[in-house]
């Protein structure tokens, strides 16, 4: 790298229109990133220096300190012949050393001579010159564009260029001085745009560690992401003060919110007290998802008629945004308060009876057919869960009623929630509302689980419904595409059998519900019913992020190996597995070792068997291992039998010195079959009481 008097500060910021709210901050972080890694490379940038970002609505922009003006220039070896190979006996050039020498556009006496390890070799020597920044930034640029995490890009005009939103202005300055580089078919200059109603004209930024200030002091805008979200959250937090009130402030809202402006506002707005006789969930779905509002409560966490928007523009008549944001969310909230009473005027049941008319899947029905599907195999699990079956089938008739409600067409985010205040209202037994709004959890990784055994049953029922209805379907998610939400399907199933631990054969469940798919209705042509063990290996595969932080993935996959048919079972093993591992590592790893070598002996002898006759064992290391195996092995059968793997292990491990010791002293794979076949049964019945836990052969000594 040229010396650091030439390095200075680089920035780059590309205006456009409005980008989208939710992946601004995304889209400006692998921007820089990516623009700083490509300069790194090129070494133009020293490893060490990190990016700064910045992020509104109109632009991405980063700086990058420490940037050279030009690159090193170095020194490009091309190797030839060897030297043995480049002279004859003469000393003369051979034919190698004559192309070679063309090829490098020299004659052979401008080459030189290197040794190495492997001998002496003729090279080729040029000092290639380093590049200038404007030169290099162009490609960087490019390719930093391209890199973009862009799903959908749009062109503009009748230019080719595409991005995510069309571009009108680039800044490309190194420190004071303008870089001569097109992106996106526009030409760097030192001109931003400020705010788009409080900034009158075109900003010229005099050096790039000038940037904050002047869009912040002339164009009204803090270019600054974090900053801007600071800002927006302590003026709520005020605002909410001064009426003794609590701002809820979810920080999806305050990022998304952040992503809107770009000089933040914010105002404190009311609604009518009325409205609050309409389920809280409506209002706040209306203020938070729709119109991009806080709403407030106050300190015993009850709903306050009032909200706090934030603005884009600070007006000379804040009045009037005030009461334009009012009228907005009136008009929503009277919508609301319609959809309430109208609903109401009809049973859950009677909108039920709706569902036919509702789609699940072109293959597999409508919701009505899948709500059916749902009562047989919820049904079944109720004798497994000791559910009441009368309640598991009332909810698993309005499990899914409120879909066809005008409340849940206004409001889809509200499905279940709504579901469960009509029931109420109805008179529906506690257990059966509960039920309709929790057995759509846990909604996402970490959120809460379904509440009461007869939700546990509904919840269970609507997620293997679905893995396997769209497994038959032949709709296997694939990469990130997941339409019908089955890895989230998955895990749901997987947390609600382990934390409620339910000890329930997943593959029984599948079959369960594959039964229901027989039925001529949905045409045997239609759907592939062998999908049950693919199902299993779907949802098993899901614990693999379900403890991540709590076991090595290759002790996870010891115990999968086993394809035990309980996610609970294999939640006992896996959590024994990492306690044995825990408690005494030394005595696992030597354990794990030893499994490993009994493994590759017995794949050795296809006529291996897992039984031995200890009265033909003649060595004294080998009969000490048999006596210690006995000893412990009631204790063994004892433990597995009640699935307490923790113990069965703890007794294993006692044969860690026999076992030891067994190895040190005894040739296995004698020439005698009958003394080889003994020694191998013996060994292979010491392995098949390990593998009744998991395959800790599998296990790398350094993974744990």
């Amino acid at each position: 790298m040229t010396s650091s008097n030439d390095a200075k500060t680089l920035l780059v910021e590309l205006g456009t229109e409005e980008l989208p709210p939710k992946a601004l901050l995304n889209l400006a972080q692998a921007f820089a990133d990516e623009t700083c890694a490509r300069l790194n490379a090129a070494e133009m940038v020293p490893s060490s220096v990190l990016p700064e970002v910045f992020a509104t609505p109109r632009r991405l922009a980063l700086r990058i300190p420490q940037v050279v003006t030009h690159q090193t220039d170095r020194v490009q070896q091309r190797r030839g012949p060897a030297v043995a190979a480049a002279f004859d006996g003469d000393g003369n050039p051979t034919k190698a050393l004559q192309g070679f020498a063309r090829s490098c556009g020299v004659e052979p006496d401008a080459l030189q001579r290197v040794s190495t390890e492997k001998g002496e070799w003729i090279v080729f020597e040029q000092t290639v010159s380093g590049q200038a920044l404007t030169f290099v930034l162009n490609d960087v640029l490019a390719d930093a564009v391209k890199r973009l995490p862009i799903p959908k890009r749009m062109r503009w005009g009748s230019r080719d260029v595409e991005f995510v939103r069309p571009v009108h202005w680039l800044v490309a300055l190194h420190g004071e001085d303008v870089l001569d580089v097109t992106v996106l078919g526009l030409t760097a200059g030192r001109e931003t745009q400020g705010h788009r109603f409080h900034s009158g004209g075109p900003l010229s930024i005099d050096d790039a560690s000038n940037y904050e200030q002047v869009l912040r002091e002339s164009g009204r805008v803090e270019p600054d992401f974090e900053t801007r979200r600071n800002l927006i959250s302590q003026q709520v937090e005020s605002l909410a003060t001064s009426v003794d009130a609590i701002a809820v402030v979810n920080d999806d809202l305050l990022k998304l919110v952040t992503g809107l402006v770009e000089w933040p506002r914010a105002i404190l707005g009311k609604f009518d007290q009325k409205f609050l006789s309409v389920p809280s969930e409506v209002l706040i779905s209306s203020m938070q998802d729709h119109q991009k509002y806080f709403h407030l409560t106050d300190p015993q966490g009850q709903l306050m008629p009032a909200f706090i928007t934030v603005s884009n523009i600070e007006s000379t008549d804040e009045n009037r945004v005030r009461a334009g944001n009012e009228r907005v969310l009136r008009a929503r909230l009277s919508d609301g308060e319609f959809f309430w009473h109208a609903d109401l005027k009809k049973s859950l049941a009677e909108h039920g009876a709706n569902l036919d008319g509702l789609l699940f899947h072109k293959k597999l029905g409508s919701v009505a057919q899948k709500a059916k599907r749902i009562a047989f195999l919820a049904d079944w699990l109720a004798d497994k869960v000791g559910a009441d079956k009368e309640q598991v089938a009332r909810a698993s008739l309005l499990c899914k009623a409120d879909l066809v409600t005008d409340m849940v067409g206004e409001f889809p985010e509200l499905q279940g929630v709504i579901g469960r205040y009509y029931a109420e209202k109805q008179n529906e037994k506690s257990e059966v509302s509960q039920a309709i709004e929790t057995h759509y959890w846990p909604r996402f990784a970490g959120d809460e689980l379904p509440v009461g055994k007869v939700s546990l049953c509904i919840a269970l029922a609507d997620r293997v419904d679905s893995l396997v209805g769209i497994f038959a379907a032949g709709e296997i998610p694939t990469g990130d595409k997941d339409p019908y939400g089955l890895r989230r399907a998955a895990l749901g199933v997987n947390r609600i059998l382990i934390e409620n631990r339910l000890d329930i054969d997943l593959h029984e469940l599948v079959r369960v519900a594959q039964e229901q798919f027989a039925d001529a209705q949905y045409g045997a042509s239609k759907l592939d019913l062998t999908v049950n063990q693919r199902v299993y290996e779907y949802v098993t595969e899901r614990l693999k992020s379900y403890y991540h932080e709590v076991a090595s993935s290759e002790q996870v996959n010891a115990v999968l190996i086993r394809q035990s048919s309980s996610p609970f079972d294999i939640d006992r093993r896996i959590r024994a597995l990492v306690d044995f591992y825990q408690a005494a590592p030394d005595s696992a790893s030597a354990l794990a070792a030893a499994n490993k070598r009994i493994a590759n002996l017995l794949a050795k002898s296809e006529d291996a068997t897992a039984t031995y006759n200890a009265e033909k064992l003649s060595e004294p290391a080998e009969q000490a291992l048999a006596r210690a195996f006995n000893t412990v092995l009631p204790d063994i059968e004892t433990s597995f039998a009640s699935s307490d793997y923790s113990a069965g292990l703890k007794s294993l491990a006692t044969l860690r010195t026999p076992i030891d010791t067994f190895f040190d002293e005894v040739m296995v794979l004698v020439d005698d079959d009958a003394v080889r076949l003994n020694r191998l049964g013996l060994l292979s019945s010491i392995r098949e009481q390990f593998l009744r836990v998991a395959d800790i052969s599998s296990i790398r000594l350094e993974s744990t």
